[in-house]
């Protein structure tokens, strides 16, 4: 499948593996990038740039395809010497950048004068047309459905899709709510030039995480997520645990964040991952958990995606035309 994305950044496939804190590793991100698609490693899932760079190093090793970083600027409440992550990208020789949080504009010009073509996240159309105008390459869509942090707005993908896509020159990549090849085929005809997916990502064989944790996303629907964090204007899509039940009932109450920082701390969320324990932290996942029904190796998932678009493009789609 060709659209614009996949010709911009030399992939096979309009599929990105969407950065994830903790998640994003050089395995994971090598994996997904080995069957097509565009892995994004996470930087900030490594403590130190030091670590980084042994970090992309090891994805190097693992892939000769292209592969990208995130970076998430701005919604960490530790002390963070981004310029000192930059750094270590550029020198890397990674060429394909996932910002999200912040504006990337104050690092744009040591992106571009690295060659590193940005893809910067957004949840709102305003948002995006900033983006543009700072120079990013490409811009990630998210829509009300998506894992983690939503925005304020509430609005779904299938209405921020065309509406982005509409006003924007640059390609738009979809996200929130996408798990399989409808979602692709869908996201296409509304204007997208690809698909950016996390939680699906989550389930497969190749993320570093519990496996306890991804049969609950395959066991779950698609009304098991909560949003918490609400009053503190900073919305989060995540699964409907103890840890979320507590959260929201603090809200309610009026608590402030600092009632609430234990719990979702991110050493929590680690316990998480390791233990397969779904109620011992905050767990992100979308509401597209709902669509996942299996555990398959990345090269499968990509796979099935694609040939799955294709028969809803080619076969169901097609069929309503023909004379």
């Amino acid at each position: 499948m060709k659209t614009r994305l996949t010709e911009m950044f030399g992939i096979e496939t309009p599929i990105i593996c969407g950065g994830m804190m903790r998640v994003g590793t050089a395995e994971l991100a090598a994996a997904a990038s080995n069957a097509g698609a565009l892995g994004v490693m996470t930087a900030l899932t490594c403590p130190t740039p030091e670590e980084l760079e042994l970090e992309i190093e090891k994805c190097k090793s693992l892939t000769s395809k292209p592969f990208a970083v995130n970076l998430t600027v701005g919604v960490v409440s530790t002390e963070i010497s981004y310029d000192d992550y930059v750094d270590v990208i550029c020198r890397s020789g990674v060429k394909i950048v996932e910002t999200a949080g912040r504006s990337p504009e104050p690092f744009m010009e040591v992106f571009n004068a690295h060659g590193i073509k940005v893809i910067h996240k957004c949840v709102a159309v305003r948002h995006a047309l900033k983006a543009e105008r700072v120079g990013v390459a490409a811009v990630s869509i998210d829509g009300f459905e998506c894992a983690g942090h939503p925005g304020e707005e509430d609005v779904t993908g299938l209405v921020l899709i065309p509406a982005a896509a509409q006003r924007l020159k640059i390609p738009v990549v979809a996200s929130g709510g996408l798990a399989d090849g409808r979602g692709l085929a869908a996201a296409l005809a509304l204007g997208a030039d690809g698909i950016n997916m996390g939680t699906r990502f989550m389930v497969t064989q190749e993320a570093p995480i519990h496996h306890n944790i991804k049969q609950k996303i395959v066991e779950m629907d698609e009304t098991q997520t909560s949003l918490i964090f609400r009053s503190f204007r900073n919305t989060a899509r995540v699964y409907d645990n103890e840890v979320a039940q507590k959260v929201a009932e603090i809200e309610k109450q009026g608590g402030d964040f600092g009632q609430v920082h234990a719990l979702v701390s991110g050493k929590n969320q680690d316990i998480v991952w390791t233990t397969g324990d779904i109620d011992a932290g905050m767990v992100t996942v979308g509401m597209c958990g709902g669509l996942i029904n299996d555990i398959p190796t990345c090269a499968e998932l990509v796979s099935n995606i694609v040939a799955e678009a294709e028969e809803v493009i080619d076969q169901r789609l097609g069929s309503m035309t023909a004379a």
